[in-house]
């Protein structure tokens, strides 16, 4: 009777509340800012969606300075409706420099989900063109500052490793 009770308790999970997961390529970026003046900047890029559900890091590139190359993929979780539901749904890129004492943000950047994710057979290639996607990086100041090269193929899921799309 008590596990009767328990189990009903349980939060179901609705279809809304379900996570999709999206592959994005970090591949670069280029003319940042150098928010480190007494130091070498080590910039790392942070990815999400929804900075509430799942926030994931690139590697800390140790020699690019402010022309950093990372080449990673990493994997965004989001809710699932939220693609479909909501037009300004974004993936928002972040690139901090890392430091010892704290990390300083040098930009941002953002991609309209509706305007990368097309649906389609992820294991299709007609499906999964190669298209690198160049775009503006901003300062805090509301400025433009430096370009971030990435690739989030239409169906969300790449069709092969790639070591490089550059």
């Amino acid at each position: 009777m008590m596990n009767n009770i328990l189990d009903s308790r349980k939060k179901i999970q609705q279809p809304e509340d379900q996570l999709r997961e999206i592959e994005v390529l970090i591949i670069s970026a280029q003319d940042l800012k150098n928010v480190k003046h007494l130091t070498k900047m080590k910039a790392y890029a942070v990815v999400y969606v929804e900075k509430d559900v799942h926030v994931t890091k690139t590697h800390i590139d140790e020699h690019g300075r402010t022309n950093p190359t990372w080449n990673e993929v990493v994997k965004v979780k989001f809710h699932a409706k939220l693609a479909e539901n909501d037009v300004l749904a974004a993936v928002n890129v972040d690139i901090c420099a890392h430091g010892h004492v704290r990390e300083k943000p040098v930009g941002s950047a953002r991609v309209l989900l509706c305007n990368v994710l097309k649906r389609g057979d992820a294991s299709e290639p007609a499906d999964n063109p190669i298209r690198r996607l160049t775009v503006q990086v901003w300062r805090s100041s509301v400025r433009p500052q430096g370009l971030l090269n990435l690739w989030v193929p239409p169906t969300g899921r790449f069709l092969m490793r790639r070591e490089s799309v550059v």
